[in-house]
């Protein structure tokens, strides 16, 4: 039998080859180890091994903890199984609930044309306002949601400005380019299996795109220079939108799994630490997402043709009546919504009240409303639930007073905001036991002392300066968040940094901000994240682009980090002090309180 055909039948079989050989392969894990810290590290092996393969389900590959780590001797399934509804299993439950109902009234396809009419319809502005806007969307709903929702009316404008797609590439074809079938969506690379894409461009108007130009008096050698500029900016617009959406998900705690994977972790092995909250973390996250949002813009308008004269000075050529074009589209798209309605209205308040409330609970650096009740009992989750509570009776109807008089009014059923079907079916119910997952594990290393011995055999890291430890933390993270599940990745690495941060003597936060963030910011690969999978999926993009894209994007991601956390985020946190909350957790040695930033630490060093 030819090695192809043994090859292709392995293949077939390799996700049940994994999952088969994997226990075997590191079984003496559990003989060469200390016994429980042995038994804790081959659980957390097999469950990477699964999660980075996904020889099985993530969801179930997450609930091996319920089964394994009782029978191991590791924790009793008591203490396993209530860290699959924690009180940041709710806090995240609230905010998708409240993305649900956003997306059943169409509120954010409003909110997308409104801020496409303002910012204009030159290519630069018009990818500043699809970044905008899958950014701010991804902060509440899901970055594959908002991907997928922008990515059609981002063809529908590039439509009417461009003209047909399949016409622009024969214009913009050369001979010299061998990677056509590439370009023309025909490539082999496997894409992660994904929600199907809602049809929403077939609600834009795109009337605009049919009208025939005037005769074409330019020379071949111009049009195909222009159809080349015109593809290079379709591919700009392709890939802002969820690059985008991944940044614009670390900016607030629901936005993201590792956010709320973080703040778990943190309840975990440092019960008294409460410096990170909704409000807290959004107003450290959101300048630093503001920060990387107009960096990656500036890059990939320019590597995209974006950035030019035309930015400041007003033209009379083919390209401003196409942009005429584009312009009178999204009006027309924004008109035909009509005024807004009575259950966008109410969903917008709720949405707003739903932010306020959680960012003004305790936001640390100002007293929070949080105060008029019984200290610690009332939290975030404790907010989101209440709000998004009142979706499923308020009405999505105005009231009547006239109704309860008039014989002849129509008798029609209530309808809320939200029916609880809706919200059932929207809800990745896959991503809460991920989370569950990732708390009992985070709980296992603790209890086995893993977390400890690991930290122990990472003391020789001592010696690297804390400020460069972040940037090869978050270096190391985006890296392998590129093969592998952000939420997966962020659980399997957070429980080490967190040992190495008290090893060290460094504040945990310190480590472990920059790795929750960078876990995010997977952007060189199709496969990386869904909304670079969907993108990808259009057929439009290569793999070469969003890998030259991408790369830089990476080093913007950890200079920016890297910034936010050396100035505002020292600042906020008190990262240059080991705090007292970390102390008790520190049984192998005696530390001190450490003045010295982490600037400082770098200088001393140097």
């Amino acid at each position: 039998m030819k090695i192809s055909v043994v090859s292709n039948k392995l293949w077939c079989i390799h996700k049940e080859l994994i999952i088969l050989l994997t226990p075997l392969v590191f079984l003496p894990l559990l003989f060469t180890l200390p016994e429980k810290e042995g038994k804790c590290l081959y659980v957390v092996v097999l469950m990477a091994m699964f999660w980075c393969t996904e020889a099985l389900p993530l969801a179930v590959t997450a609930m091996l903890p319920v089964c394994l780590f009782p029978t191991l001797g590791i924790l009793p399934s008591k203490t396993v199984c209530p860290q699959y509804f924690l009180e940041t299993n709710f806090l995240f439950l609230s905010g998708l609930v409240m993305a649900s109902s956003i997306e059943e009234w169409g509120l954010h396809r409003r909110i997308a044309l409104k801020v496409l009419t303002i910012v204009g319809v030159k290519p630069a502005w018009l990818i500043l306002g699809m970044m905008l806007t899958s950014s701010f969307l991804s902060m509440w709903l899901s970055n594959t949601a908002t991907t997928a929702m922008m990515l059609p009316i981002a063809n529908a404008i590039l439509e009417s400005l461009f003209g047909d797609l399949e016409t622009l590439k024969k214009k913009s074809k050369s001979t010299e380019d061998p990677e056509n079938d590439l370009i023309n969506g025909q490539s082999t690379v496997k894409l992660q299996s994904l929600p199907s894409i809602p049809s929403e461009k077939l609600m834009l108007s795109i009337d605009g795109a049919d009208e025939t130009e005037q005769s074409d008096m330019r020379t071949a050698e111009e049009i195909q220079t222009e159809s080349a500029y015109q593809l290079k900016v379709w591919k700009g617009f392709l890939i802002c939108i969820p690059y985008a959406a991944s940044i614009g998900g670390t900016a607030t705690l629901t936005g993201t799994a590792p956010n709320l994977i973080l703040i778990g972790q943190l309840k975990s092995y440092f019960p008294d630490c409460d410096l990170i909250n909704f409000g807290s973390w959004f107003a450290f996250a959101f300048p630093l997402m503001l920060l990387f949002l107009f960096l990656g813009w500036i890059w990939i308008a320019f590597l995209h043709g974006g950035l030019n004269t035309r930015l400041c000075f007003t033209q009379h050529d083919r390209r401003a009546k196409a942009e005429a074009r584009a312009k009178a589209l999204i009006d027309e798209d924004y008109r035909n919504l009509g005024p807004i309605n009575f259950a966008e209205g109410a969903i917008a308040f709720f949405f707003v009240l739903f932010a306020v409330l959680l960012f003004t609970r305790d936001p640390k650096f100002v007293t929070g409303w949080s105060v008029f009740f019984k200290k610690g009992y009332v939290s975030d989750a404790v907010t989101g639930v209440i709000i998004v509570s009142a979706l499923f009776f308020f009405p999505s109807q105005k009231p009547s007073l006239s109704w309860w008089f008039d014989p002849h009014a129509s008798n029609t059923p209530y309808v809320p905001l939200l029916s609880w079907k809706k919200a059932q079916d929207s809800v990745p119910w896959n991503i809460i036991l991920l989370l569950g997952g990732g708390f009992a594990m985070a709980k296992a290393c603790e209890e086995s002392g893993l977390a400890s011995w690991i930290g122990g055999h990472l003391q020789p890291l001592a010696e690297v300066p804390p400020a460069a430890a972040v940037m090869l933390i978050t270096a190391f993270l985006a890296l392998f968040t590129e093969f592998a599940s952000n939420t997966a990745t962020i659980i399997i690495f957070l429980p080490v940094i967190a040992e190495l941060a008290i090893r060290v003597s460094v504040n945990p936060l310190y480590f472990m901000i920059p790795a929750t963030v960078g876990c995010s910011y997977a952007f060189m690969l199709p496969v990386s994240t869904p909304p670079n999978s969907i993108a990808f999926a259009t057929g439009h993009l290569m793999v070469k682009d969003m890998v030259k894209t991408g790369f830089v994007m990476n080093i913007l991601g950890i200079l920016s980090v890297s910034l936010a956390m050396n100035t505002w985020g020292v600042a906020m946190f008190d990262l240059n002090v080991y705090p007292e909350w970390a102390h008790s957790i520190n049984t192998s040695a005696v530390v001190t309180d450490v003045h010295l930033s982490p600037v400082q630490s770098l200088n001393a060093t140097l």
